[in-house]
């Protein structure tokens, strides 16, 4: 009902709402530090490692680099759409679909522009961004208004990140759009969840704002903008925050992902949401990854187990719903939802890459599920609807680390050091969740029989796996492409 009717509130008010804003702290390993740039998802290191791969035409970073070429939303020519008012949710002129793709055009053309130099891509990217910046006022709807300030608050500050020293980018206008049109829907979200019971909102929700206020924060140089999402993230009233969002750490070391008892849609959407914060907030010397020893590796390995058709536990749910001061219900969900072992989403291997080379953890699950995902493509490749837009994407050529499992370097933060996680599980078995009753296949590598979760040996194998899918030329590449418009979507 809170969906369909759009009950909300100003921003700024709101004194009859269930959550108060939290109070912000200073994160130990940021205070003080200034913020780097480019800083979002992409460092300058990364976008120098990413260009020296393809160029020397090293697999996989020329197999995710030929997706980012094919895609439609990556060509140069793209010519912007602006609105003065964007909508999204039902019972209006819903013309959202505009200002996503509009962002993923700008955001593909600035990340290939950084890869081949191509100066046509980056003055492509900021035309979009100033056409934007220039006319958007507000974002309307209903509920749906928080998804659309939430996903593409943090995909314009993105984009925006990478031409940000562009001589034509009207930077001053975008951080105006920023702080004036995306983060006030987001922040007060976070603070007074539409007026609506803590627990209304799945996580998805919250994951979408506070990665919107967090790439703010970061492209504004807002550092209390900064601190109020890393806040969220560890102590969020939310559903959103980590410890609601996995709520149960079972014996085996698996994560519960509360909305695995939703649909499998939403759970990699959240899933790719909290990877996608933790990724941001890494790049500015904030281990947020690393937080409660690693609760994220744990809940991220537990929803790619169970989509790769593995069995896992799941405690009943029952969650209350409705309006503070009116109408009120609970919802309880019993079990994990059945899953697609063809429903994908690119949000692999960015927490892949993390965990297993940066960090040198064993994560058998995430990389089986990278290898399986690989190569990642973006916004366009998922189908047309607004959940192939959720993720920016291309993450096999944007987050491929060279080495292999525990044996790499393990890399640190900008910032303070943080203490070293636990390993995540190597044992358990194949489970026969799946479509239609058949176990699904786990990776594109061989693993050893009954043993999903092998680690060591097995991570390789199924890294190797990724980095073979070289051929990606002409047909493959299209068929590829015919099967991803295909896949079941999950919406928000």
């Amino acid at each position: 009902m809170l969906k369909a009717t759009g009950i909300g509130i100003g921003i700024g008010t709101g004194a009859t709402a269930l959550a108060t804003p939290t109070a912000l702290a200073v994160p130990a390993d940021a205070a003080g530090a200034p913020l780097v740039h480019p800083g979002l998802l992409h460092t300058r290191a990364d976008l120098d490692r990413m260009a020296a791969k393809v160029k020397a035409g090293a697999r996989p970073y020329t197999a995710g680099f030929a997706e980012l070429t094919a895609n439609r939303h990556a060509q140069s020519g793209w010519r912007a759409n602006p609105q003065a008012v964007v909508y999204r949710g039902s019972g209006t002129p819903e013309n959202y679909a505009t200002l996503y793709n509009d962002i993923h055009a700008a955001y593909q053309n600035a990340l290939r522009h950084h890869v081949s130099g191509g100066k046509a891509y980056a003055d492509t990217a900021v035309a979009i961004l100033n056409a934007w910046s220039g006319k958007l006022t507000r974002l309307e709807g209903s509920a749906d208004r928080f998804l659309a300030a939430g996903l593409y608050g943090y995909q314009f500050a993105n984009a925006a990140e990478l031409v940000r020293d562009h001589g034509d980018f009207d930077l001053e206008r975008a951080r105006e759009l920023l702080l004036n049109v995306f983060h006030p829907l987001s922040d007060s979200f976070l603070s007074h969840h539409n007026n609506a019971v803590v627990t209304n909102y799945w996580p998805n929700w919250d994951l979408a704002a506070l990665a919107c206020v967090l790439a703010t924060g970061i492209f504004c140089d807002e550092r209390a903008v900064v601190e109020r999402a890393v806040e969220y993230f560890k102590h969020g009233v939310g559903m959103g925050s980590v410890k609601h969002a996995i709520r149960v750490v079972h014996e085996d070391g698996l994560g519960e992902w509360v909305e695995a008892g939703r649909d499998q849609g939403h759970a990699l959407l959240g899933v790719g949401l909290m990877g996608t914060v933790c990724e941001m907030a890494w790049n500015q010397g904030i281990d947020l990854y690393g937080y409660d020893d690693s609760r994220f590796l744990k809940g991220a390995q537990y929803v790619a187990k169970w989509s790769l058709g593995g069995d896992v536990p799941y405690t009943a749910n029952t969650r209350k719903k409705g309006a503070i001061g009116g109408w009120s219900g609970s919802e309880t969900a019993s079990d994990v939802a059945v899953v697609d072992p063809r429903m994908t989403r690119p949000i692999w291997a960015m927490i892949a890459n993390h965990y297993t080379r940066r960090r040198g953890l064993p994560a058998s699950y995430l990389t089986r599920a990278a290898a399986k995902a690989a190569p990642e493509g973006g916004g366009g490749d998922y189908g047309p609807n607004s959940g192939g837009f959720d993720q920016l994407g291309f993450g096999t050529l944007a987050f491929t680390r060279d080495g292999g499992g525990s044996q790499d370097r393990v890399e640190e933060p900008a910032g303070r050091p943080s203490p070293s996680p636990s390993p995540s599980p190597s044992g358990g078995s194949p489970g026969s969740r799946g479509v239609g009753g058949v176990r699904p296949q786990a990776s594109a590598s061989p693993a050893r029989e009954g043993d999903l979760a092998a680690t060591g040996t097995g991570d390789a194998a199924g890294w190797a796996a990724a980095a073979g899918i070289g051929a990606v030329a002409g047909g493959l590449l299209l068929l590829r492409r015919r099967d991803r418009v295909s896949r079941r979507e999950g919406a928000e």
